[in-house]
């Protein structure tokens, strides 16, 4: 079985919005959130979701869900305090949903929306492969590590760097099980899965994904998602 988590948690403060977190502002009609579900309700081989969502958003959640007629969700859990402690409500609910120890959970961003049916494809057959899989794109900006005193500190090889996206995909039973390690030694300081699974001991593999699959963090990035839509329907117009 092969089940979609998407956090659809945070609140929004960096895009500086007084009544909808970012998740739920809308496009076209359509709030952000509904574009990323629809990607994975759209995939064959995505059986179920799971969405987490700030806890008093849930209800409204639910309208959307039965609006736009997104029939894969099978649960929907509150957030945590944390992004980590989201994450893990999320696969604790995909876990209790759970066929058997080949089962693969993808890890998604509710405010990531540009994700396509190719990547999703291919994050699964390289779990299939090599157990995991971390969507990427190329870094095409200079990277440096923050130096004391506003100093600059070590410079990387841009063509030897990529930016870690999402879907971060792997069997549910090994990013459970680290998780589950996490809260044992009380670490909730592990900005993504990468990071936690790397931590304790995971080779990490890369999928290549559509540099477009940004993630809606500030206005600059809503008005960005929106002109990318544009695009997109005017090339289906014109017949590319």
């Amino acid at each position: 079985m092969n089940t979609a988590v998407i956090f659809a948690g945070g609140t929004g403060k960096r895009m500086n919005t007084k009544s909808l977190p970012k998740q739920f502002l809308e496009v076209h009609g359509k709030p952000v959130i509904i574009y990323t579900l629809e990607e994975f309700e759209r995939h064959p081989e995505i059986d179920q979701i799971i969405l987490v969502c700030l806890e008093s958003w849930i209800d409204y959640a639910k309208k959307l869900l039965l609006k736009f007629q997104i029939a894969k969700v099978v649960s929907v859990v509150p957030g945590g305090a944390t992004g980590q402690e989201s994450i893990f409500h999320g696969l604790d609910a995909a876990y209790h949903h759970m066929g058997d120890e080949k089962d693969i959970v993808l890890i998604h961003d509710g405010v990531r929306p540009m994700i396509d049916q190719e990547t999703i494809g291919q994050c699964l057959a390289c779990v299939r492969e090599h157990g995991n899989a971390i969507t990427t794109t190329p870094a095409i900006e200079t990277i440096f590590v923050n130096g004391e005193a506003g100093r600059v500190g070590e410079i990387f090889n841009r063509s030897q760097c990529a930016m870690a996206r999402a879907p971060q995909c792997f069997y549910l039973e090994d990013i459970y099980a680290a998780h589950l390690k996490a809260q044992a030694e009380h670490r909730g300081d592990f900005i993504d899965s990468a990071m936690l699974m790397q931590h304790y001991g995971a080779k990490l593999y890369m999928v290549d994904g559509p540099v477009e699959n940004i993630k809606i963090t500030t206005p600059t990035d809503f008005y960005l998602f929106r002109a990318l839509l544009d695009a997109k329907e005017n090339l289906q117009i014109v017949g590319f």
